[in-house]
């Protein structure tokens, strides 16, 4: 039983390696610190990928964080055409979503009515949404646009806030990820 279990884990990473392969241009969301900025120095000093400032040109997204922020971005910058979902799911890309009742959702609040005077009338409604709390400063995530799927991932903290740290940071994830390309074609 382990050796099966070795051996689809590593197929998986045979998988993605393929995936990573194919990336030819990404788009880079705004990173803490400004890290994107210094990584899109040197993804084309290095001749790593194309950086576009369209997302729709890119086939993967750099980021800091995922989760629910992250998809809420993701959709209001690329919006999901209903047909492209539907033959995901048909593929098995992507799992199907629960149907949403709208008897079943909690009513949002529409208007600031009925607050007290301490109270503000823009509350988000999950302040999670927007919080930073969650997030891991250091890691950075390349996301396929189309089926949301994490595709390679790296964790390099950087010491301090510098402009000469974060550049040391950018050099050093944007190496792993040229090392992490260049195993990959030597496994295809």
């Amino acid at each position: 039983m382990k050796r099966l279990f070795v051996l689809l884990c590593f197929t998986g990473v045979w998988l993605s390696g393929a995936e990573l392969t194919s990336i030819h241009s990404v788009y880079l969301l705004s990173m803490s610190r400004g890290l994107d900025q210094h990584l899109a120095n040197q993804l084309t000093a290095g001749h790593v990928f194309e950086v576009v400032t369209d997302p729709k040109l890119a086939d993967a997204i750099l980021t800091d964080r995922i989760g629910e922020a992250f998809e809420e971005k993701l959709a209001g910058l690329l919006p999901v055409k209903e047909p492209a979902v539907k033959e995901l799911v048909k593929a098995g890309a992507v799992p199907a979503a629960p149907a949403k009742d709208a008897a079943a959702r909690p009513a949002e609040p529409t208007a600031a009515v009925g607050l007290l005077p301490t109270e503000t009338g823009n509350k988000l409604i999950d302040p999670m949404i927007s919080s930073t709390f969650g997030r891991a400063r250091g890691m950075v995530f390349m996301v396929d646009p189309v089926t949301r799927h994490v595709l390679w991932s790296t964790y390099q903290p950087p010491k301090n806030s510098s402009t000469e740290q974060l550049e040391h940071t950018a050099y050093d994830i944007v190496n792993r990820l040229k090392r992490d390309l260049k195993n990959d074609l030597k496994k295809q």
